[in-house]
């Protein structure tokens, strides 16, 4: 369930030093992002001309973050405020009052898809305003955009330009770093392309519906157990839905995520007596030296055994 974590008095705590400065005390511009994706891509493009402190820690679960007084403090003094706007209730609430207009909302860059609610079942067992309130944290939208590599291609390239215009003295190099990270982008979508051209199955039933933008992207049918909000417990109904079209569609692995209980997925996997495996949705590193561009190749692998896809 997302919740709205971050009490109205926090945000309105006074700072002592107020004012959307645009440099750290090493004189990089001081970037501050939501959670690891726009971690990522800031420094990659940043290079050693920023200073990037995540909000999000390693390993966290990113919907639910709650900041403390000295994250709204680094919001409201940084030179660039990286967020997605929809995906964190409590990050929308500090940027909208604090963050002035040092901000960069990643998800204004690209077209996002519709949210995709799996449980039309689950609606009466939500608490009076819990599904409204979903609803509104998420703007109606998929926040999970990264996970389309040329999508996250095109969020870099306005990045560079955001950095940019906070500071000019290193604008052509931000911009030639996004046209690198660009290409390697580009690299990878072509993997995904070649590597899921030819499967047995195309059938993706995963533990939450984070995959919308892959799916469409590469031509599989997402099949969530349930719907954007990874915290949220699958009707009854619901569950025998989803083990029925993984029987017929000859599903052999049930996928859940690492920031996730695999519980549920544990439960489908019995049913239709097929194993199960972590499909990352990359909203936080949980392993030690990986990135997006080895979590990533990572999901392919296992999307390409899982649907015994062929080169």
């Amino acid at each position: 369930m997302m919740r709205r974590l971050l009490p109205a008095l926090l945000l309105t705590i006074p700072l002592a030093a107020c004012g959307g400065t645009a440099g750290a005390d090493d004189g990089k511009l001081s970037v501050v992002t939501a959670f690891y994706p726009l971690q990522f891509v800031s420094e990659r493009i940043g290079g050693d001309a920023v200073s990037v402190t995540n909000l999000t820690k390693p390993g966290a679960e990113p919907h639910d973050l709650e900041l403390n007084a000295g994250q709204v403090g680094q919001i409201t003094e940084a030179g660039l405020v990286v967020y997605l706007s929809g995906f964190q209730p409590a990050v929308d609430d500090a940027v909208k009052q604090n963050g002035g207009d040092h901000v960069f909302d990643a998800g204004s860059a690209v077209q996002l898809l519709a949210a995709t609610e799996a449980d039309p079942h689950g609606e009466e067992e939500h608490a009076e305003g819990e599904e409204e309130h979903e609803q509104e944290s998420t703007n109606g939208t998929d926040p999970h955009v990264w996970l389309d590599p040329t999508r996250l291609a095109t969020i870099g390239d306005k990045l560079a330009e955001r950095l940019g215009q906070a500071d000019p003295d290193h604008a052509a190099d931000y911009t030639a770093r996004a046209a690198a990270l660009h290409t390697e982008l580009t690299t990878l979508d072509g993997e995904y392309t070649a590597g899921l051209k030819t499967c047995a199955r195309r059938e993706l039933v995963t533990s939450h519906t984070a995959f919308h933008y892959l799916a469409e992207k590469y031509d599989l049918t997402q099949v969530g157990i349930t719907g954007i909000d990874p915290e949220a417990e699958p009707s009854p109904q619901r569950l025998a839905e989803v083990a029925e079209t993984a029987k017929a569609s000859g599903t052999t692995t049930i996928f859940f995520e690492t920031l996730v209980s695999p519980k549920v997925a544990e439960t489908i996997a019995q049913e239709v007596g097929a194993k199960t495996a972590v499909l990352d949705p990359l909203e936080g590193i949980t392993e030690e030296g990986a990135d997006y561009f080895s979590v990533m190749r990572a999901n392919l692998a296992a999307l390409t055994t899982a649907l015994e896809c062929s080169a």
